[in-house]
């Protein structure tokens, strides 16, 4: 079994103070507000350390679907790294960028994603990346029976806006990554933040979800299986992703700092496990107990089961 941790959306918070002149004028002022209003309330340190570990000590690879940090800010990013730094001393580390670690045009220009977490995007087929501000996407990992292929959808937006796009020179790139022999011939595990399959209105698909998601599903469409792993939607599920050729499950992970009532957006980590063959054998969740209890197994709910 080649085992993988799915961690997303740690929304990693500096322990020093936020300055004014970095939240004002900009759209971090609607973000701070929100950490103040809500997301402080329910983002637990103790819990993101509970999960790293357990996750770390249990995996072959993690990967994380973005949303690393909550406002780019320096302090986040140092802090964030620290961080995964820590799990990778013990199991390798991929991960992709959400819209909080853009959250800004001048921190994706400024390519702070790709200085501060590049460590984590050594592909072994870098001539197929393209070289995005973010980092060279997609970038792959062949580990055993798994191909992991990580995708940047991570664009700065206005406020209230956090809808993400993967783009047309990536997608002609993970075409060929795809069809590539070392990676053809393995289970295909996409990461990227934003939600590949969406049935809301096209509105609401621009507002927060991925503009080009159809997009995205006609490249996979060659696929008989495979992963789509991200995050994005702070709650857990499980949707099938049908193809041409067959069908991909469509995995999201939750917050993994949470604390909420509800155990399918309570902090923890998805854990998938390949077997040797090919294909999925397991998918579940490890979820933080409440009170310092550890981590409890339990089922990834599938949509509209």
């Amino acid at each position: 079994m080649f085992r993988i941790a799915h961690i997303s959306d740690l929304h990693v918070l500096s322990r020093h103070a936020t300055k004014w002149r970095q939240v004002l004028f900009n759209k971090r002022v609607t973000g701070y507000a929100n950490l103040l209003l809500h997301r402080g309330r329910v983002y637990r340190r103790e819990y993101l350390g509970a999960v790293l570990s357990d996750a770390a000590a249990w995996a072959d690879h993690v990967v994380v679907t973005g949303d690393i940090t909550n406002l780019s800010l320096e302090e986040e990013f140092e802090e964030a790294r620290a961080l995964l730094e820590g799990v990778g001393r013990t199991v390798e580390v991929t991960v992709v960028p959400g819209n909080h670690d853009v959250y800004l045009a001048s921190v994706h220009v400024a390519r702070r994603f790709r200085h501060y977490f590049g460590a984590f995007l050594r592909s072994d087929l870098p001539a197929l990346a393209r070289d995005l501000p973010a980092g060279p996407f997609p970038c792959v990992k062949l580990r055993g029976p798994a191909a992991i292929v990580a995708l940047s959808s991570a664009v700065p937006r206005p406020p209230f806006v956090a809808s993400g796009r993967v783009g047309d020179a990536q997608l002609a790139a993970l075409r060929e990554v795809l069809a590539h022999p070392e990676v053809a011939r393995r289970t295909p595990v996409i990461l990227v933040h934003h939600p590949p399959v969406d049935d809301r209105l096209c509105l609401a698909q621009l507002r927060d979800g991925l503009v080009d998601a159809d997009r995205l599903r006609s490249v996979l469409a060659s696929l008989d299986h495979g992963l789509v792993l991200f995050g994005h939607l702070h709650v857990r599920l499980r949707r099938s992703l049908r193809t041409a050729a067959g069908a991909l499950d469509a995995i999201a992970a939750s917050g993994a700092a949470l604390d909420h009532p509800d155990p399918n957006v309570r902090a923890g980590f998805n854990a998938y496990e390949i077997g040797d063959r090919g294909g999925l054998d397991t998918a579940e969740a490890q979820v933080v107990i409440p009170g310092g209890g550890g981590l409890e197994r339990l089922a990834v709910p599938e949509e509209g089961a």
